[in-house]
Order: structure tokens, then C-alpha cells, then sequence
């Protein structure tokens, strides 16, 4: 499985949902980097299930326990490891899984390449339980960076139409990504938390899903990280965003909109502040053939509806190879766009801090 990610610093994700539980090893990690437990924590808990009536009601505590790396609060250089033990399991919800595949999900596809040994419970390795590792270790990862003068945050864009207010990608305040990167439900107009959640309640009632889009910006990058054609900053940050379980597009700065605009439209004009060059917009993202200009680096991540619903579907029996319909069982998020930021927010991290690494700016 393709489940280690990174070149200058390694993460490699392990467990499966009902497994005894999941974890992560984080290599090449510089020693003598502070660890601030409860920064971490709030992050954990920002993408654990059971908190809110959103997401599933799978309740599992996401303390990770740290098996190595880790001496009086500080990285050593040696592997991280940490371990988030499984307590809230209900594997009996899955058994029928292993004949009629989910619509939507990995069961037939990971059925095919795994010669059907792959474990079904919960997803097993495909699933969203492995972000839980995904987040301590791009908890990790946010704080070497925020040393170094880099934040990271993010809000949700959309839930299935009804969408946040927008931040003017030029010029975004840290105050308001420090705010929203320790929120559960974050928006930068919190008014419209209210309109979302009904559309996610409506769903639910429906025994339905809906998905939606996560924005994120990188602030104090400095100009000149990422490499061209290959190596570029939306080459590395993509590969570990499409990491995310449910992400189904990434797109950079006007990303798709910018095929509607003409190039004096969507070129950045510079402009020198302070002694230092700017642009007046960011239609870029903050990237210029795959090079950090120094402006926000912002993407937007496209959030599928959750493919384990109740209502009645159509699928096929594995054994009589036969048409069929599924009604899946189990406790699962009418919609996963709230916890899904944290993760993209992890994911971006761990990325920044790869991209860092190699041109030796940690």
C-alpha cells in the first residue's frame, strides 16, 4: 500500500479502523523541537467523531501515545511514532460488506486489488480513521513551522451550496487563521454556520449526505520554495492533500476560474512595499511556476458527500454475481467537511514543512 508519504521528512501511516488501532511514524524530524501537548490535543479533538451531532456518533478519544521520538518534550531525531488506539468498535455493522460492495466507497475497488483479504470493517485501512494520525503528526509538523514564522489555516468554503463569507486571498490576517484553526466548525462569518448545518440535518433526516469545500492558506512562506515542472509547490502539496480520503479536487488561487478570465485579468500586478515586492492580487495562490512568490499560499479542496448512507441503493452480490440493493448500517457523518479541515490543514503542513526541508530552511 502506498501509505508513506514525504522525502525530507518521512510519514508513514499504519492501522485500520477496527484494527487495535492506528498510528503514525514521522522519520527525519530535526531534534530538539519543542512538543506542546495541548496544542496538539486541540487539534486531535477537532477531527475526533462523536462531538457534535454533524458527524458520526462513534466516540473514540484520540490520545495518541507516543512510542519513540520523544524525550522531556522534545524530538530526539529519532522515528516519532505514535499509536490512537481503537476503543469503539462495532464490527457486525460490516459483515455484509464483504458480498454487497458500497456505492461510492473503496469496497470493490480495494475487494479487486487485494484478492478480497483487504479488512472491510469500518473501511479497514481505507478509511477516514486513518486521518487521526494524519492530524497528530501534521499537529507536529504546525508547530515546527509557526516556530519558523509560517501559520496555517482554514475555513469551510461550502456545504452543499451554502457558502462562507470569502477572505481577500492578498492580504489575510494571521489573527483570523490562529482563530479559525483551533475552531470545530470554522467560518469566517459564523452567521452562516446556522444555514450549513440545516442543509447537514436535512440530510441526515433524509438518511442521506452531503459534502462541500475546505479553504486553506499558508502564511510567511518566503519567496522562492518549490522547484519547476515536477517538483513544484502544487505538485508536492497536492500528492498529500489527494492523501485525504473523500478529497476529489484541488485547485490553487482562482484555480478553475481562472479559464474565464483574460491574462490581464488574472495576471498579479507587483507592486514594492516596505522594501519588499508584493501583488495587488493572488490569483496565483501564491505560486508562480511552482515557486512560492512570498504572498498567501491558498487552495481549495473539494470534499465528496459521505458514501456510507442509510437510504437504499444499488449495488451488486459479489457471490451470485447478481444485482442487489444495501441499506448500510453503522454510524456514519452525514457530512464530513467540519472534521475534514483539520486534516487538510494537517496534510498542508506536513507538505510546507517537506518543501522546507529541502531547500534547508528548517
Amino acid at each position: 500500500m502506498g501509505s508513506t508519504w514525504g522525502e525530507a521528512i518521512r510519514v508513514s501511516i499504519f492501522g485500520e479502523s477496527h484494527g487495535g488501532g492506528v498510528g503514525v511514524v514521522i522519520d527525519n524530524l530535526p531534534a530538539g523541537e519543542a512538543l506542546d501537548w495541548d496544542a496538539v490535543l486541540v487539534q486531535m479533538a477537532r477531527r475526533a467523531p462523536g462531538r457534535d451531532r454533524s458527524s458520526t456518533p462513534r466516540k473514540e478519544a484520540d490520545l495518541p501515545e507516543i512510542l519513540s521520538g520523544v524525550w522531556e518534550e522534545r524530538t530526539t531525531g529519532a522515528p516519532l511514532c505514535a499509536l490512537i488506539r481503537n476503543t469503539n468498535t462495532r464490527s457486525q455493522d460490516y459483515e455484509a460488506l464483504r458480498r454487497f460492495p458500497r456505492p461510492g466507497h473503496s469496497d470493490y475497488p480495494g475487494f479487486i486489488r487485494y484478492g478480497g483479504y483487504n479488512d472491510i470493517r469500518g473501511g479497514g485501512h481505507f478509511s477516514g480513521r486513518l486521518t487521526a494520525p494524519l492530524v497528530f503528526a501534521g499537529a507536529v509538523c504546525r508547530q515546527i513551522l509557526e516556530r519558523r514564522g509560517v501559520k496555517i489555516g482554514g475555513h469551510i468554503a461550502e456545504i452543499h451550496g451554502v457558502r462562507d463569507a470569502d477572505w481577500n486571498p492578498a492580504d489575510i490576517p494571521g489573527e483570523l487563521l490562529e482563530r479559525l484553526s483551533s475552531a470545530y466548525f470554522p467560518l469566517i462569518d459564523p452567521e452562516r454556520e446556522d444555514a450549513m448545518r440545516a442543509e447537514i440535518e436535512q440530510a441526515r433526516l433524509e438518511q442521506d449526505s452531503v459534502g462541500g469545500v475546505v479553504e486553506c492558506a499558508v502564511l510567511g512562506l518566503p519567496a522562492g520554495i518549490g522547484s519547476p515542472m515536477f517538483g513544484g509547490v502544487e505538485n508536492v502539496l497536492s500528492s498529500v492533500l489527494f492523501g485525504v480520503p473523500a478529497v476529489k479536487g484541488v485547485e490553487f488561487g482562482a484555480g478553475f476560474g481562472a479559464a474565464s478570465l483574460r491574462g490581464s485579468e488574472d495576471n498579479d500586478a507587483y507592486y514594492v512595499e516596505n522594501g519588499g515586492v508584493k501583488t495587488r492580487t493572488n490569483h496565483s495562490g501564491g505560486i508562480l511556476g511552482g515557486i512560492t512568490t512570498g504572498m498567501p499560499v491558498v487552495f481549495r479542496a473539494a470534499v465528496k458527500p459521505t458514501s456510507s448512507i442509510a437510504r437504499e441503493q444499488d449495488t451488486v452480490d459479489l457471490e451470485t454475481m447478481r444485482d442487489a440493493k444495501l441499506s448500510v448500517h453503522g454510524r456514519h457523518d452525514p457530512c464530513i467537511v467540519p472534521r475534514a479541515v483539520p486534516v487538510l490543514e494537517a496534510a498542508a503542513a506536513i507538505g510546507v514543512v517537506n518543501l522546507l526541508a529541502e531547500r534547508g530552511k528548517l
